[in-house]
């Protein structure tokens, strides 16, 4: 999985960040991710984030670290979809990251059914009946 950092204003909150993504969720295995800490991407938008991308990306989704993940108690992951439509978003709190990993890794399931499952303010926080 690949992790790009668009916000560089809080160097403790990245770190926070990191650590929270590295961490296990409940079904406790992750593919390790690759953090990209590039200024290209500084400030990117999706499209921007799209448009620097290698072609040779064959992860499912790409999740980028913005200004709301650094600014929110949350760190709402973003995360863009790579295959099935291309450029459609949402956001993950780090807890659910290694359970859409895994499942998009493996095509289990859709990047779709996450991003429909996201609550009204567009994060994922886990299926119903699982929080």
């Amino acid at each position: 999985m690949l992790v790009i950092r668009t916000d560089f204003s809080d160097e403790g909150r990245w770190k926070a960040v990191r650590t929270a993504i590295d961490e296990p969720g409940e079904i406790g295995y992750m593919y390790p991710p690759e953090f990209w800490e590039r200024r290209t991407y500084e400030d990117a938008s999706v499209e921007g984030v799209l448009a620097r991308l290698p072609e040779a990306i064959e992860d499912p989704f790409v999740a980028v670290v913005d200004r709301t993940t650094i600014s929110s108690v949350e760190m709402p992951i973003l995360l863009v979809d790579l295959r099935e439509s291309d450029g459609r978003t949402f956001r993950v709190i780090p807890s659910e990251l290694p359970s859409i990993e895994v499942n998009l890794s493996l095509a289990n399931m859709d990047f779709f059914e996450f991003a429909d499952s996201a609550d009204g303010d567009g994060v994922f926080r886990g299926f119903s009946g699982q929080r």
